[in-house]
């Protein structure tokens, strides 16, 4: 018997043996880790996924539209610029319940309740001298006021009270004189300094606005500017009129120093737009 020819055949056969074990180990250890499991897919869960979602979408489109304005359903522009104007009006109005009048904005108040309240002072309307630069009558100077307030995105009842309570009615009496068509004391610093002069009832109108708007906004001017002290003026320091006065204004910045001067103009509106 030839030894090493059974040495060889034994060998081989424990090998394969040891195979054979380390197969069948590894197959176990597979089956039991899900190696092999035919990957199936549970329709119970897959439509509870897809009702979940549903309804979760459905719960987000219930709340969007309960917020949302039903007006914003209409596709024509005219109506999409109504429902803008309408919420920023709305806004507006929120900002004057809280107690600040703001000096920029759309305002319902109109040319004929500015007529009419300066008709309620008893004084009479200057026109020998403001005819002499383009405003003959009550009427063309408070339509003057309102274009070019709106013009800069001011409310015109803003401009035209304080003219009201600078001038005395358009009476003047102080350190400007109504020639000057300096309708808001720009430049007056008192001691008879007579402050800035204006070719035009218009311009010195829209130098007024302009400053009034440097106040409120640092917002650039719609129109060439005007207003010498434009530049003079920390923008956006005061955005309601209440703040115009120095004494009410959080910062110390206002356009005059007089007690209440923000408030008083803000009562002088509530008159005006008691006007029918």
């Amino acid at each position: 018997m030839d030894f090493n020819v059974f040495d060889k055949e034994k060998l081989k056969v424990w090998l394969e043996i040891v195979l054979a074990v380390v197969l069948v180990a590894a197959v176990g250890i597979a089956g039991n880790k899900g190696a092999f499991d035919k990957k199936t897919v549970n329709p119970d869960k897959v439509n509870a996924a897809g009702n979940e979602a549903l309804e979760k979408a459905a719960d987000e489109n219930e709340a969007a539209q309960q917020k949302a304005d039903p007006k914003e359903d209409k596709k024509d522009s005219g109506d999409r610029e109504q429902i803008k104007e309408e919420r920023e009006g709305q806004a507006s109005e929120e900002v004057i319940a809280e107690g600040q009048y703001p000096i920029m904005g759309k305002s319902s108040v109109t040319v004929d309740q500015m007529v009419e309240y300066f008709k309620t002072s008893g004084e009479a309307y200057p026109s020998d001298a403001l005819s002499k630069g383009g405003a003959d009558s009550i009427e063309t100077f408070c339509q003057m006021y309102y274009d070019e307030a709106v013009a800069e995105g001011v409310r015109p009842e803003v401009a035209f009270v304080q003219t009201m309570k600078e001038t005395g009615w358009l009476q003047y009496g102080g350190d400007s004189s109504i020639e000057q068509f300096n309708f808001a004391g720009l430049g007056t610093t008192g001691g008879g300094v007579a402050g800035n002069s204006y070719p035009d009832v218009r311009t010195g109108i829209r130098a007024q606005i302009q400053h009034l708007k440097a106040y409120a906004t640092a917002d650039s001017l719609e129109q060439a500017c005007v207003d010498e002290r434009y530049e003079y003026v920390t923008k956006g320091c005061a955005p309601y009129v209440e703040w115009l006065g120095q004494q009410e204004n959080p910062e110390g910045y206002g356009w005059a120093t007089a007690d209440n001067y923000g408030y008083s103009i803000v009562d002088m509106i509530s008159n005006l737009k008691k006007m029918k």
